[in-house]
């Protein structure tokens, strides 16, 4: 497998275009990288990937756009304007990894996608990892759980009126900066073949909502206190504030699921892949306070 090439699928995303300049660091190679907009490569195509055009919705141009590669990366797509789209998009690129020789697939999922859960996406993710079952490739299912980074949106505002706002109750979770999950996903890409596993992707440990409010009291020197209110209230002030109601839907349904205990999830496989520890929540937000506390004039 020396000769075939390492495939990073929608490498025009952030997770993407990490995963590329971590790859590129280690000396890992050759790399092909696809995405629906090629020019948006250009400086990696300037550093030897070879960016080639993938449309997921076009299956006989999948298989072209996978050739020569050997172990790949499908990060999970954003197509979730209708059902069923996104898995039929997963879809068609399994049965191209197959056509093309793919032998090991690496897939971004998410934590718990089981039957029954309340994040309204689940479903996606729960069958693209079937379909990997059911397929002759060897897999590695990354189960992310929800990325810290989306603290940077919530907390300022938290910060500014005293009040996190969320519908999570008591219930935490094992939040997990972008940056972990990319150094984890080019680590299981370049790794050594391990058959087929599927790892749940976190943080170091589990956080609630009134530790991470007791945080940004910390780093601002203001009182933040956790409110957590019902679901259907929640979802209606985020579409109050400007939120598509399909949108604020979604989200509030990780919140039904953060306190259902669905993301109470924390393991050492970030470390386990990469050889470091996944930097904590207090950690991140430490190194992101500017980005949390407006500078004083």
């Amino acid at each position: 497998m020396s000769n075939q090439a390492f495939l990073v699928t929608g490498a025009s995303g952030h997770l993407g275009r990490r995963v590329l300049e971590l790859l590129l660091a280690q000396g890992v190679g050759p790399i092909v990288a696809t995405t629906r907009t090629p020019e948006a490569l250009k400086e990696f195509a300037a550093k030897g990937v070879e960016v080639r055009r993938a449309d997921f919705e076009d299956e006989k141009g999948l298989a072209d756009a996978f050739r020569g590669v050997g172990c790949a990366l499908l990060i999970s797509t954003d197509a979730l304007d209708r059902p069923g789209r996104r898995l039929a998009q997963h879809a068609a690129a399994l049965r191209a990894f197959e056509a093309s020789g793919v032998t090991h697939v690496v897939y971004t999922s998410l934590t718990n996608p089981r039957v029954g859960s309340p994040v309204l996406i689940a479903g996606d993710h729960r069958e693209t990892e079937a379909t990997l079952a059911a397929s002759r490739l060897d897999f590695t299912i990354l189960r992310n759980n929800l990325y810290a980074d989306l603290l940077l949106q919530s907390l300022p505002q938290a910060i500014a009126s005293g009040q996190l706002v969320d519908a999570r109750g008591e219930g935490a979770i094992g939040l997990v900066t972008r940056e972990d999950c990319a150094r984890a996903a080019a680590a299981a890409l370049s790794g050594p073949a391990a058959g087929r596993r599927t790892l749940d992707v976190t943080g170091p440990a589990t956080v609630t909502s009134a530790e991470i409010a007791a945080i940004a009291s910390e780093l601002s020197g203001r009182t933040v206190n956790h409110v957590s209110v019902p679901p259907d209230a929640l979802e209606a002030g985020l579409v109050q504030h400007g939120l598509p109601p399909g949108v604020a839907k979604l989200l509030v349904s990780f919140d039904v699921a953060a306190q259902k205990g669905e993301l109470a999830v924390a393991t050492s496989v970030v470390k386990d892949l990469t050889g470091h520890a996944p930097q904590s929540v207090a950690a991140f937000l430490e190194a992101h306070r500017a980005a949390l506390v407006p500078a004083r004039s």
